[in-house]
């Protein structure tokens, strides 16, 4: 039996167990961006709030979240927290890191779209009587999140691609099976261009969307 046919018979073997491990991939990766996009408006609304002590606060989240390595934030919870009695499931772990990771990169992003609004605008709805909290949720957030639709895409598409680094942390999802797939049979190069190729199409249904939703959200 040739290298190729031999691949394609433990492909087909493997396929419910990949499968599975794809769905885990997209499922990680939708509950991540929700949960990140979620944490990171929290997070921008105290950064552009008047309390220094919050404004503080948050840039110091955001700029240890940033500067540190997403692999290093799940390994210090997945191995590093059960000697002091706190022990995590693989998905909790993932979810946990990659949240407070997400949340600080989109509320920078939000933060730069941010500074590009008219401040003219923001003190008229001040003296209109418009309290902080409705010239967020009114005017400042629904720009934001406009103008910040290329970055916050990019996002996801980093979330989809790094979602794979949650196999280190005994969560199965799709690489995990690829990896799983490449130790039968010891082609890696066949197992990991196919996971290439599957990563590829993905990511190119994410962008597709995004341009879909850029031309309805388009001025």
């Amino acid at each position: 039996m040739s290298a190729s046919a031999a691949f394609l018979r433990d492909l087909l073997e493997q396929r419910s167990l990949i499968l599975a491990g794809l769905s885990q991939t997209l499922e990680l990766t939708a509950a991540i961006s929700v949960s990140g996009l979620l944490a990171g408006i929290v997070v921008f609304y105290l950064r552009t709030c008047r309390v220094a002590w919050a404004r503080r606060a948050t840039e110091a989240y955001i700029s240890f979240f940033i500067g540190t390595p997403l692999i290093v934030l799940l390994f210090l919870m997945y191995y590093g927290l059960p000697p002091w009695g706190l022990r995590m499931a693989p998905l909790t772990v993932a979810l946990v890191g990659f949240t407070f990771n997400v949340g600080a990169y989109n509320a920078a992003y939000l933060t730069t779209a941010y500074n590009g609004l008219d401040a003219g605008e923001l003190e008229a709805a001040r003296a209109q009587g418009f309290s902080d909290f409705q010239i967020f949720r009114l005017i400042v957030l629904p720009q934001v999140l406009r103008l910040s639709v290329p970055a916050l895409t990019n996002q996801v598409i980093g979330n989809l691609k790094d979602s794979s680094v949650a196999f280190l942390v005994q969560y199965t999802e799709f690489f995990a099976r690829i990896q799983e797939l490449a130790s039968t049979n010891f082609q890696f190069f066949r197992a990991y261009a196919l996971a290439a190729v599957v990563y590829l199409i993905l990511v190119s249904a994410v962008v597709l969307a995004a341009r879909l939703l850029e031309r309805r959200l388009a001025i």
